[in-house]
């Protein structure tokens, strides 16, 4: 037969406490971020069922807009804002042309060309190979209205000691692209040494940063 026990207040009261104390009650407890949630919650559902009393119906709006800026800040704030795609940035048209080949296919396509002695088709691919690479590199941007020159200069910007080589190069790309006249093997091979000095130079800017001609 069971007897009850007949416990003080003082008694009762700690053995309570003693039970509540186990894991499976503590671990039942709503954590702080809950706790804190829940209030969140609370507050706005408050707001926006117009429990506020004389509060302006719009206030509660304002403010849910408000907390929604602030989240994207803070965001922003700490994975930064997203970065453009380097290959996108560098697709698009190129001295006149829609082109939309990466440099190292512009790259393979000269050197096709110039296997089969077509230096025009060469010189021409091989410069917009140079062009596109600087692009893809942040270096340069050079956009659908920038001619062969004017990528020159900009390029001569974060390479100044390849300025007359570039100017030349440009030169060569506009004569065998524009005015009808053949190219030839030491014309390309310039071309590509150009080429190759640039992929290995370091740029004279302390940033890498994109220029663009409008």
């Amino acid at each position: 037969m069971h007897v009850p026990i007949e416990l003080g207040d003082d008694e009762a009261r700690e053995l309570l406490l003693r039970e509540l104390s186990k894991a499976e009650y503590q671990n039942a407890k709503p954590t702080l971020i809950d706790r804190i949630a829940q209030a969140i919650g609370d507050w706005l559902t408050g707001l926006l069922s117009g429990t506020g009393g004389d509060t302006p119906a719009f206030v509660p709006f304002v403010i849910a807009l408000g907390i929604v800026a602030a989240v994207i800040i803070i965001v922003l704030v700490v994975y930064g804002a997203p970065r453009r795609n380097r290959r996108t940035g560098a697709i698009g048209g190129l001295f006149g042309d829609d082109e939309r080949r990466s440099a190292a296919e512009l790259r393979a396509a000269a050197r096709a060309a110039a296997d089969r002695a077509d230096w025009t088709t060469a010189i021409a691919e091989q410069y917009r190979a140079t062009a596109r690479g600087l692009a893809e590199r942040e270096l340069v941007h050079a956009l659908p209205g920038t001619t062969a020159r004017e990528f020159a200069v900009l390029a001569a910007r974060v390479f100044p000691a390849e300025a007359a080589s570039l100017q030349t190069a440009a030169g060569t790309f506009d004569r065998v692209r524009y005015l009808g006249r053949p190219g030839d093997r030491d014309a390309f091979h310039a071309v590509v040494a150009l080429d190759d000095r640039l992929r290995t130079a370091r740029p004279s800017l302390p940033e890498l940063r994109a220029e663009a001609v409008r």
